[in-house]
């Protein structure tokens, strides 16, 4: 009898020792895909999410400067010490002489428009003095460059820029903005919050057509013989063979102002002039329709391949006519890959970048090119940080929504 227990425990230690090292096994087998998204989805998010509130610029360029600052009350409304000023002054020097001082009044213009002319002409008077120069009378010197630097709007500027942790750019890219004085106002031009509902209204237009365009082809292939339906499948993963600059560059010779479209509308004599149909949201959303349609076929056809036909067929025998038969019974089928298929569309089309970018000019441009644009022209990385960051939370806020109210887990068929 002991012997039986004995063996028995054996088996189960070797039993147990295997399982561990199946375990181990499937880990390696799911390491690099673990790694993959490591290093291209979560290290970049989190690089954005940082760099939205994280700026260290100005702490970096005038450190001096910050440190003597932290004895001046902004509140009395007046200017700084001339010794905190004369820090300034030399540090303005050493900027000059380093030519970083535009890179200074660049970041100090964004909390104080106009500011950047300032601190430029200050920087290119100073810069030809001799240092000793600044640290017997810095301040005097540095006041009588320019008579802004009486007042204490630019130093209060200077003191909030040299925050390295800041919500600066998230009002910004809220509309928003923080005055001098601490309070958040809207600011006089508001940009972002319209290109969010822009981005929004094109990306649902792109839904509802990718939508009512592939519901009937679906349909149809999914009721045709299968060397049939295999055959036309084929015209539908076409697209994706092709280059996505190939494919959006066609629709710029098709929509242009002597392109196709306008040349055969105006050789049949519907308009006398050609049409303004380049450019604009119509040929960002038709371009992209035209581009994301396969992503709402595949996944309804998926779905209408495998619902059985004889549910319609009884509820017409059971005296149902076609079109309450086909809402009732058969519409209600489909819903698990119409969502699907509307989900993935929606949230492909809200950051699209490169078809708005070369077809949508500025009637057409959505809230990716605006990020790109900081990005590449105006090298401001914190506030397309923001941008981006906010357009995340917008996506996770509306899959989300999909899923407490519209997910397959909510569709209730029959």
């Amino acid at each position: 009898m002991a012997s039986e227990n004995t063996l028995t425990l054996t088996e189960l230690a070797q039993s147990q020792k295997k399982y561990r090292n199946k375990q181990w096994m499937l880990f390696l087998f799911t390491l690099p895909l673990l790694l993959f998204v490591l290093i291209a989805f979560l290290a970049p998010i989190t690089t954005m999410l940082y760099r939205s509130v994280y700026h260290p610029t100005v702490a970096q360029l005038i450190p001096d400067t910050l440190n003597a600052m932290q004895s001046w009350d902004e509140s009395t409304g007046a200017p700084p010490s001339d010794e905190i000023i004369k820090v300034f002054a030399i540090e303005l020097h050493g900027l000059a002489k380093e030519r970083r001082s535009g890179k200074l009044a660049e970041e100090i213009n964004r909390a104080l428009p106009g500011s950047s002319s300032q601190i430029k002409s200050t920087a290119r008077k100073i810069k030809k003095l001799p240092i000793e120069d600044l640290r017997l009378d810095g301040a005097n010197i540095l006041l009588d460059k320019h008579k802004k630097w009486r007042s204490a709007d630019v130093w209060v500027a200077i003191k909030s820029s040299g925050n390295k942790w800041t919500e600066r750019y998230y009002l910004t890219a809220l509309d928003l903005k923080k005055t001098l004085q601490g309070d958040i106002e809207a600011r006089d031009t508001k940009i972002y919050i319209k290109l969010y509902w822009k981005s929004l209204k094109i990306a649902l237009y792109i839904t509802l057509l990718t939508a009512i365009i592939a519901f009937p082809l679906s349909y149809y292939l999914s009721n045709v013989s299968a060397s049939k339906a295999n055959f036309l499948l084929v015209f539908v993963l076409l697209p994706f063979w092709t280059s996505l600059l190939v494919r959006t560059t066609s629709w710029i010779a098709l929509l242009q102002t002597n392109g196709v479209v306008n040349s055969t509308l105006k050789a049949i004599g519907i308009i006398d002039q050609p049409l303004e149909l380049l450019y604009t949201e119509f040929s960002t959303i038709i371009s992209m329709t035209h581009i994301l349609l396969p992503f709402m076929i595949l996944p309804l056809y998926s779905v209408m391949k495998n619902i059985d036909p004889s549910y319609f067929r009884a509820a017409l025998s059971l005296g149902s006519k076609p079109l309450p038969a086909f809402i009732k019974i058969y519409f209600p089928m489909t819903l698990p890959g119409l969502s699907a298929g509307a989900l993935l569309v929606f949230i492909i089309s809200i950051g699209y970048y490169i078809t708005p970018a070369l077809v949508g000019g500025t009637d057409g441009q959505m809230i990716s090119n605006i990020i790109a644009f900081h990005m590449q022209s105006s090298n401001n990385w914190e506030l397309a940080a923001a941008l981006g960051s906010l357009l995340l939370i917008l996506i996770l806020a509306l899959y989300w929504l999909y899923d407490r109210w519209v997910g397959v887990n909510n569709i209730k068929l029959g």
